[in-house]
């Protein structure tokens, strides 16, 4: 059995590869040119060459898989051009998903996002149940991401074995970019959090994520969707841990949201006009701020068996991953 991972260098297409292989079954990355492979050191697979905007290179990279994890994505706050998002996540899953019709491959594992499930209006956690809407997507990274998760769900209405998994806020080992939450880590490390503006989130270790992506292609039910996380924190609590992890005084100063966003404006205005480089204020990371991130895992912990490593010892490895790499 061989199975074809996208986003095979990133964060958690590195992780989705590693759980593959010790399951027992085969892995045959699809790697983008130039892409920056440091994530597959010392990880046995096959790769190969490819595009989500190339049909051909996706057929090929298909040839002899039964198994897809389409883990790839363009993820992040800001881009100099915001079309990036769209031709990567929406354009690039509905090729693929094409691809994966016309080889006939077993079944598909896609990777959406947290931010594709709704959140309740009087509160609480969200669900795989509650309504969401376009409208309610934040940047463009969660709005092509809901499209694409669109996509994906006509698919399986259409008969194409499709699993849809909806992972929160991982941390972890091999976060080399890093993602905009390892970069929370780097910079509390590096004692660069002074101040802080309040939100809540859903932190899971990236190697259960990982774990979920198998078992979603092992026993998921075809067309539904499961949150992959694991325990709801506010970024104080986030901090708290941190500090006990590092020694590194945790921020006390929290500042309103309303006082940044002006900022957050000018910042984007300036990396979209002047710097041309990502703002250090991103504009939707303060406008996500708003919204309390907290979800329920229920569904997957129950059907899928979701590992629930707690956030404390995934923040340990990612701090020591970070140090050891030089991060900080």
């Amino acid at each position: 059995m061989k199975a074809l991972v996208t986003g095979v260098t990133g964060f958690v297409g590195s992780a989705v590869a590693r759980a593959v292989v010790e399951a027992g079954t085969e892995v045959r990355g699809l790697v983008r040119p130039g892409a920056d492979r440091r994530a597959l050191d010392g990880l046995a697979i096959e790769t190969v060459p490819g595009d989500l905007t190339d049909a051909a290179s996706l057929r090929a990279a298909l040839d002899g898989c039964r198994q897809v994890y389409h883990v790839a994505a363009h993820y992040a706050l800001w881009a100099p051009d915001p079309s990036v998002f769209y031709k990567a996540n929406v354009d690039g899953t509905k090729a693929l998903l094409a691809a994966a019709r016309d080889t006939g491959v077993d079944r598909v594992v896609y990777t959406s996002t947290i931010g594709a499930i709704g959140l309740p209006d009087g509160g609480g956690p969200g669900t795989e149940e509650t309504p969401v809407s376009l409208t309610q997507m934040t940047g463009h990274y969660k709005r092509s991401k809901y499209l694409a998760e669109q996509e994906v769900l006509k698919a399986a209405d259409a008969g194409l074995p499709v699993v849809i998994v909806n992972p929160s806020a991982p941390v972890g080992v091999c976060d080399v970019k890093p993602t905009p939450t390892g970069q929370i880590v780097v910079d509390f490390m590096k004692g660069r959090m002074v101040a802080y503006v309040e939100t809540g989130m859903n932190l899971i270790d990236v190697d259960d994520v990982a774990v979920g992506h198998v078992r979603a292609m092992e026993r998921g039910r075809i067309g539904e969707r499961y949150i992959l996380g694991c325990r709801n924190l506010s970024l104080k609590e986030v901090f708290e841990i941190l500090a006990g992890l590092t020694g590194v005084k945790a921020p006390k100063v929290k500042l309103p949201r309303e006082l940044i966003l002006p900022l957050a404006h000018v910042d984007k205005w300036l990396a979209d006009y002047v710097t041309h480089r990502p703002p250090r204020i991103p504009l939707d990371g303060v406008r996500m701020a708003k919204y309390v991130m907290h979800y329920d895992s229920s569904k997957a912990v129950r059907e899928l068996d979701l590992p629930q490593t707690p956030p404390e010892v995934a923040l340990e490895k990612a701090v020591r991953w970070f140090r050891e790499h030089g991060y900080a």
